[in-house]
């Protein structure tokens, strides 16, 4: 992909981004968001060079370029462990691949959900929630703290 083709979320090329446009407030924080369609070529060029893995993770990335910052955090915190339960993040993943178009983030979801099944990394379903204890403490996305002890050891 040449210089003059790679695009940020705006449209702008790479020349566009420099130091006398910032200094000169004509660029914004969106105008350095990379586009959906540059992690797509980068995905192709990776798998090409036989890097299947980091293809897959920057297709999922472009497929999260549509999806606001915010939610992209819940999905983020909702992948934490013990921080949902296994229906809950299959419903994520429903809501994924049905409302955001993200079929690839989806799978992943889905996978996330069954191999901490089989971890014990799953919040009980019919426990109290862990958000309840996390907004108690005055946290503002309603999570509880991750602790070192809380964490699996590998």
């Amino acid at each position: 992909m040449a210089r003059k083709t790679v695009r940020t979320a705006t449209g702008r090329n790479l020349d566009d981004l420099n130091m006398e446009a910032v200094r000169a407030g004509a660029l914004t924080a969106e105008d350095f968001r990379i586009s959906g369609e540059t992690l797509r070529h980068q995905a192709k060029t990776a798998e090409a060079a036989g890097y299947r893995q980091l293809a897959e993770n920057l297709r999922r990335g472009a497929e999260l370029t549509s999806i606001s910052n915010e939610e992209v955090f819940d999905i983020y915190d909702a992948l934490r462990p013990d921080r949902s339960a296994h229906d809950e993040l299959m419903a994520l993943a429903d809501r994924l691949e049905k409302d955001l178009a993200a079929p690839l983030t989806a799978a992943f979801v889905r996978e996330a959900a069954e191999v901490y099944q089989e971890r014990g990394l799953l919040r009980d379903s019919d426990a109290s929630t862990t958000r309840a204890t996390g907004a108690a403490r005055g946290n503002p996305r309603g999570q509880a703290p991750c602790s070192d002890e809380a964490r699996p050891q590998a």
